[in-house]
This record gives C-alpha cells, structure tokens and sequence, in this order.
C-alpha cells in the first residue's frame, strides 16, 4: 500500500489519524510506503526499540515523527512492522519532511539523493528510501519516493530524479516494487508517465496490469503543487518488476472505500 499522509497539515488530524491506523489494522499489508511524513523541526526525540531500522546517516527520529506514531499506534493493536524513514527537505517552513517504508520482516534501509539540489531547506530536494525486505519468500527491494514535477528540459526535476533511481537500482538484481508520489500524471502525455515506461519497460503499472482494478484516480482537485488543478488525476503508483503478478488494484482513502484523510487517495495491490 501507498500513501502520500500529506501528515499534520489536515484538518481533524486525530480523526484522520485514528482512521488510519483503523484501515491498517483491518487491512495488515505485508509492505507500506508513506510519503509526507513529517516530524516538526525543533521537537523531543523519540525513544527507539529494534523495530526500527536505522540508515547509516539517520536523522534522528523526534516524537511526532508521523510514521513513529502510526508504528506506536499499530503495536498497541498487535501489529508489529519494522520500519525506516528518511528525511528529503523542510517542509511548509517547520517541518523534516520524508518518506517512509514499514514491513512485516526486517529491512536493510538505504537513503538516495535523487535530486539535483541537495540543499535541506530547497523544498527540490528528494531523498527515495529503498529498504531490502523479505516479500513472499523472497529478498525484494522496495522503494518509497516522493518525486518532483517534470521539467521540459530534463535536466532537472523528475526526469533528473528517475534517471538516478534506475541507475541505483540497476546494480541489484532482486525484484522491484517502487510505490510513492510521482508527481506526474498519467493522464498528460508526454511528461514524466511516458518517461517512466519509455525508461522503464520492465517496471510493470500495477493499474494497468492488474486482473481487477476498483478506482483510478488518486488526486481529484487543487493540492499543493497542483494549485488550480480541476480535474481527476492518477499521480500515486505501484510498480513493480515483472517477477509479480498484481491479482488486484484498488483505491483507498478516497470518501468511498474508506474516508479521506489526505490531499491524496491511497493505492493498495495484492499481488502473486
């Protein structure tokens, strides 16, 4: 399952909070990956146990870390995930904005920069976290990114950022379920979809390969970054390697499913 959790900037946060952790609990995905997690600048730290996956430079973890409190929440509901998170920018001027992954077997996290900024308070710059798991009896890497929006010249922006994820992930050879925010629509050819599959044919859409779909669109009207947006958009994908069969796809989180609980709808795919 993916989701951008657009995390604390929501109106009745509790609410959508609680509601969250319900669906996840119902639910009891193998692997998540949340995207807008954000922990506030100048906030406590938390206290970690071994369910927590560190990466070699980790930002330190603070108590309001979205994916720390979802993970708190989910063991006293007796779901244990391990989990990583990574930090790509400052977000709305307060916030350690970042990407996280949960999964049911241990990870061995790493933190890409992808983007060409590099600079913590450009909000440009984009950190994907790849976290090595075990999925069905097998080693799998799975990817949580939250990219940028295309730029015509490629030289920067999403092209710039997908060009260096394929280049990562092209030195392993484990299957690939990349799940996150694009930032690019499906819907608007020639941009950062077509790119993807012009760049990445082996990387299956879960979308259009799966044997039943229930819902397409993950972005229905004007959100950050898609200011005066009026029309239905698929901007949030699953990927994956074609070693997977995707038995179904649906969209979550969307008013009808489940509730909204953020700018953008969920994505979940049962696979084989």
């Amino acid at each position: 399952m993916t989701l951008n959790t657009h995390s604390w900037m929501e109106t009745e946060t509790e609410l959508k909070f609680e509601q969250l952790v319900s669906a996840l609990v119902k639910a009891d995905y193998d692997v998540i990956a949340l995207q807008e997690v954000n922990q506030l600048l100048d906030s406590k730290p938390a206290e970690l146990d071994a369910y927590f996956q560190a990466l070699t430079d980790q930002r330190v973890i603070h108590q309001d870390n979205f994916a720390y409190c979802l993970i708190k929440q989910l063991k006293a509901h007796g779901l244990n995930y391990y989990w990583s998170w990574t930090a790509s920018h400052i977000g709305y001027d307060k916030y350690a904005e970042g990407s996280a992954i949960f999964s049911k077997a241990p990870i061995k996290p790493h933190s890409l920069l992808v983007s060409l900024e590099k600079d913590f308070s450009d909000y440009h710059t984009r950190q994907i976290l790849i976290g090595e798991t075990k999925l069905m009896n097998q080693t799998v890497r799975v990817v949580s990114g939250h990219y940028s929006w295309w730029v015509e010249d490629r030289a920067s922006g999403f092209a710039f950022e997908w060009d260096n994820t394929l280049e990562f992930l092209a030195q392993g050879l484990t299957p690939i379920i990349l799940m996150g925010d694009l930032n690019n629509a499906a819907d608007i050819e020639g941009e950062g979809y077509a790119y993807v599959k012009q760049t990445a044919p082996d990387l299956q859409d879960a979308f259009t390969v799966a044997e039943t779909t229930d819902g397409q669109f993950t972005v229905e009207n004007s959100i950050d970054g898609w200011e005066g947006n009026n029309q239905q958009l698929r901007i949030d994908y699953i990927l994956l390697s074609n070693e997977f069969k995707v038995k179904r796809y649906r969209v979550i989180f969307d008013g009808q499913v489940s509730p909204i609980i953020s700018d953008h709808f969920g994505v979940e795919a049962e696979i084989y």
